[in-house]
């Protein structure tokens, strides 16, 4: 079936919202002579062409309608309170759009406005139900210049079923001694004086374990070691005189 349309006229309706219970079975939505202040509000609706607007108080245009609306071809908002060039700025990234209609808002009435609107939206090829020739475009080009492209914005549209980008999980963090506390307890071990000494080390080494600072001094040219408080420590003696 092709031609659906989806009706809600005259209810007083001030905000567009749950279009997603339409699931998308539609090609022209008509919201005409409502309350609506603000072009927003649209779930991804990859089937929408058409998008009747009129006699609204549309007043401001949101960001991203490409991105929610990749099919739309026509857009009518006869009789609503768009005012100033820049309120249609939005709509230069609608790359699909070909029919518009501003009819009845103020910014019809600002200095080229034809011309500007012709720039921003190149590929349009109806404006006010006029048709656009060659020769507008090239004034608008010598106007305001050639149209850069616009960047694309990442996506903000909430798609069922669609898998959300995951980060790399981070580096482990190294775990057990350090080459230089390896060392250093072997070099207890070395200096130890009694096998439970040397068995304890050897112990701690395995199981990579550093319970206390290891400290080595020379006491009669050798290093004394001592066990204390479940930590490894050494202590220095004093040589008598």
């Amino acid at each position: 079936m092709t031609g659906l349309s989806c009706v809600n006229v005259g209810n007083k309706i001030a905000v567009i919202e749950n279009l997603g219970a339409t699931l998308d079975q539609f090609d022209t939505i008509d919201l005409s002579d409502n309350e609506i202040k603000k072009l927003e509000g649209f779930p991804l609706l990859k089937r929408l062409k058409s998008i009747l607007l009129s006699n609204n108080k549309i007043c401001r245009v949101a960001d991203g309608l490409e991105q929610c609306l990749p099919k739309l071809e026509t857009l009518v908002l006869t009789n609503n309170n768009l005012d100033k060039l820049e309120d249609l700025e939005q709509l230069a990234t609608v790359t699909t759009l070909q029919y518009l209609c501003l009819l009845r808002n103020q910014v019809t009435h600002r200095p080229n406005y034809r011309l500007y609107v012709i720039h921003k939206i190149p590929q349009l090829r109806v404006l006010d139900f006029k048709r656009i020739r060659q020769k507008e475009r090239e004034q608008a080009k010598r106007a305001y210049g050639e149209k850069k492209p616009a960047e694309p914005r990442k996506s903000k549209t909430f798609v069922p079923g669609a898998t959300q980008k995951t980060l790399p999980p981070p580096p482990p963090q190294p775990s057990g001694p350090s080459p230089r506390e390896v060392a250093r307890i072997r070099e207890a071990i070395a200096n130890a004086k009694s096998l439970d000494e040397v068995q304890q080390l050897e112990a701690m080494l395995k199981a990579g374990q550093i319970p206390g600072d290891v400290v080595t001094s020379n006491h009669h040219g050798g290093t004394h070691s001592q066990a204390r408080g479940g930590g490894y420590e050494m202590e220095e003696e004093e040589v008598e005189g």
